[in-house]
């Protein structure tokens, strides 16, 4: 007798110990699936769901999200790349005056805005202007039963709610992440050449010398992929929330939480991927 309620005691702490991770893994099932759903839909919802991708093309353009109107996230792009970019050009020609080779500040100055800084500030500010508002939305809509609403009139909840905007984030991204790097390339020659009194031809030879058409392509592909991440990582936890507004609200953090992390992730992933491990730079041999 005694045994047995020991026994019974031990797989009662057992359990308590072990549900938490079961259930995480569960979770974690149930984002992923989501999200392969999602990616795996969009022949299906340009086929079907044509018009409902062009009213949220207009919305993150031009409505309420607001991509390309001066307060909405092109704002928040141009200050973020500003200020990043500055602090760049700071910092790459006091690292390399330190070595006496200031003349390759546009160097190291077109690489890293190009590869790193702009796709990167493009993503993180998606995700908190506008990834946010599909977390909102979405929860507001299962909270409310909307979704549960939409799978009784067959209407496929994952395509119409989720790769309708995962196809918007990726077309409204360009433009805004075109502007953000151009506006980073401006503010870092500005700090090194205007500040710092850095030769401007010596600079702009070393920058168009290390920028290539391949960084380019490849820093636009990094940008719609992290559009693309953020935004199925918003519409995943907004699907999924429950708890009423004060879960939809919770779910908001996560997200933003989880969309910042995976946008450091992949940043490496692709960094590597695209420029290899040992990266070249054109015109230099090196």
């Amino acid at each position: 007798m005694v045994s047995a309620d020991v026994t019974l005691r031990v797989r009662a702490g057992y359990r308590r110990r072990m549900d938490p991770l079961i259930q995480g893994v569960v979770t974690f099932g149930e984002y992923v699936t989501f999200s392969v759903r999602a990616i795996a839909a969009i022949p299906y919802t340009l086929l079907h769901y044509r018009r409902h991708v062009v009213r949220q093309i207009a919305e993150m353009t031009f409505g309420t999200k607001s991509l390309l109107s001066g307060g909405g996230t092109l704002g928040i792009v141009l200050a973020m790349s500003l200020a990043a970019a500055m602090m760049l050009g700071v910092e790459t020609y006091r690292g390399l005056q330190l070595v006496g080779m200031t003349s390759l500040s546009g160097m190291l100055a077109a690489i890293a805005n190009t590869r790193e800084l702009a796709p990167v500030v493009v993503a993180i500010a998606l995700a908190a202007k506008v990834g946010t508002g599909f977390t909102a939305q979405i929860g507001a809509m299962r909270i409310s039963d909307e979704i549960a609403a939409l799978d009784v009139m067959a209407i496929r909840s994952v395509p119409f709610l989720a790769t309708t905007r995962v196809i918007a984030s990726m077309v409204c991204v360009l433009p805004i992440y075109m502007i953000g790097l151009l506006a980073s390339y401006v503010a870092t020659r500005i700090v090194v050449v205007s500040f710092h009194g850095e030769s401007p031809g010596t600079y702009d030879y070393y920058f168009h010398l290390a920028l290539g058409p391949s960084d380019l392509l490849y820093s636009a592909i990094k940008a719609v992929v992290f559009a693309a991440i953020v935004t199925v990582v918003h519409c995943s936890y907004g699907y999924f929330a429950s708890g009423g507004p004060e879960g939809v609200g919770q779910a908001a953090g996560r997200a933003l939480r989880t969309s910042i992390l995976a946008i450091g992730t992949f940043d490496v992933i692709f960094t590597f991927g695209l420029w290899g491990l040992v990266p070249q730079i054109p015109g230099l041999g090196l």
